[in-house]
């Protein structure tokens, strides 16, 4: 028997007239109803955030690293239960969803340390020039004001936590909006925070259709907006709001690169072990799923086979079953779309190896050779479980074929070289580059995001405190320096 979650209004429980349904995209079982915002409630929690923003800003730092703390204590203690609520609404298997919570944990104990001393101030003293003597200046940082959290539904619980984490570390207000398709992670998160002593109005989650949006981005009341997300949409959003401080991360599509120095047996099987991996596990819905693999010429033949070896060694099916590596993706339109590209892609000349069927909502994981440059597969985000394996002939034409996206978020290089990690390092133009291992790693606490169409900005939890706030310089003056 499922039930109706209430959202969160300024940090207490309310209800709505409306509601609309959650369902387990594998097998379309009601996982649970949320209950929807009237257009007034929305405004209450708009001028809460607002009213609250000054003594917020005052909060002592140990009262929200306290909160802060809590509810790492409490997700800890309520992993399994929301491993399963999110693999039930978003679809992932429950191995996965079991780590978002980890990480979810880390994103909130990451920032209860950065909330004890964030803040502490840069002293400068300004006596370098004559007319700066006796003066020092003190350089501290303060909220931007209100932010307005929009996050994706590819990782429920751990992208709300990148929003909601950092606002509360620097003492700034912020209303969460979680996506349609997966708001019930959201709003147990804001079952923890409702343990907690913040005050009220300086958080809310609010199950805001799509469609009522624009309203809540265009209030002057919410300065900051910190939205993951699709390209077009994260873009309308900035250029709806230009005078607005908009921190976008949008997606990409990845690419590994696996050079000639990387050519054991061991390396190679290494690396088709992780792309394979992280080309299919969140059913390939992550914005740093590997989507292209770039293989030299000294290694493509032999890592081809093994990429696809390990891609069919995969355990696609029921995400409530710890056997199963690769669930379905969010809907059956989803796959539809993916299944629409692979079929274009084929038509256009690549050469299926493996994969390319869909089941309802679950796609199988698809590798294909030979794609030519045209195709939606080799431009856009794919989102879905397929990737692409490419052959170059060197490190300069592979750098330049990672180049050639018009999305730049993370980047893979496999190579045992120093030199080349760092030639990689300088060339590649993407947020992050790691090396040794594929583009879909990422640290919590680490900054994340791209350049060119995957976005600005960037998240991580110190550094989305450095967006949600601004520098002020105190000048002292007739010291004793």
């Amino acid at each position: 028997m499922t039930s109706t979650h209430a959202f969160w209004l300024a940090g207490r429980r309310a209800t709505g007239e409306d509601a609309f349904d959650v369902t387990n995209p594998y097998d379309g079982r009601l996982v649970g109803t949320a209950s929807v915002p009237s257009d007034a409630q929305v405004e209450e929690a708009v001028a809460a955030a607002h009213a609250v923003r000054e003594e917020f800003a005052a909060t002592p730092a140990h009262v929200r690293a306290a909160a802060l703390d809590h509810v790492v204590r409490r997700l800890t203690e309520r992993t399994e239960e929301i491993a399963q609520l999110i693999s039930a609404e978003n679809g992932k298997p429950v191995k996965w969803a079991r780590g978002e919570v980890g990480r979810a944990v880390s994103v909130f104990r990451f920032a209860a340390e950065e909330a004890r001393r964030f803040n502490g101030g840069d002293a400068q003293r300004l006596d370098t020039d004559a007319g700066g003597t006796g003066r020092l200046a003190l350089t501290r940082r303060f909220p931007r004001g209100p932010v307005l959290g929009i996050a994706p539904f590819n990782f429920p619980l751990n992208l709300s936590a990148h929003k909601v984490a950092p606002a509360i570390a620097v003492g700034t207000p912020i209303i969460l909006k979680p996506a349609p398709a997966t708001p019930l992670s959201s709003l147990v998160l804001g079952e923890l925070l409702a343990e907690t002593g913040l005050p009220a109005g300086s958080w809310s989650v609010l199950t805001v259709p799509n469609d009522r949006m624009p309203a809540l981005v265009q209030d002057e009341r919410l300065p900051v907006i910190s939205f993951t997300g699709s390209g077009p949409v994260g873009y309308s959003i900035m250029d709806s709001v230009p005078r607005k401080h908009c921190t976008l991360e949008l997606g990409g599509n990845a690419a590994a690169v696996v050079l000639g120095d990387y050519a054991s047996e061991q390396d190679l099987d290494w690396a088709a072990t992780r792309i394979a991996t992280f080309s299919n596990y969140q059913g390939g819905q992550s914005c740093i799923s590997v989507q292209r693999v770039i293989a030299d010429t000294a290694v493509y033949d032999r890592l081809v086979p093994k990429i696809v070896a390990a891609v069919e060694a995969l355990v696609t099916g029921d995400p409530s079953d710890p056997a199963t590596d690769v669930g379905p993706l969010v809907s059956e339109d989803a796959a539809r779309r993916v299944g629409s590209w692979v079929e274009e892609a084929v038509a256009a000349g690549a050469t299926l190896l493996t994969g390319g069927t869909r089941d309802g909502a679950t796609y199988a994981p698809t590798v294909l050779t030979g794609l030519p440059a045209t195709t939606k597969l080799a431009c856009e985000e794919v989102f879905g479980p397929v990737l692409s394996v490419q052959r170059t002939d060197g490190e300069a034409e592979a750098f330049a074929a990672v180049n050639a996206s018009e999305y730049g978020l993370q980047a893979g290089v496999f190579t045992h070289d120093l030199q080349t990690a760092f030639r990689a390092h300088r060339a590649l133009e993407v947020g992050g580059v790691v090396i040794g291992d594929v583009p879909s790693y990422r640290a919590d606490q680490m900054p994340y995001g791209g350049t060119k169409r995957s976005g600005v900005g960037r998240e991580g939890v110190r550094y989305a405190m450095d967006d949600y706030t601004y520098e002020r310089v105190l000048v002292l003056t007739g010291l004793a320096l």
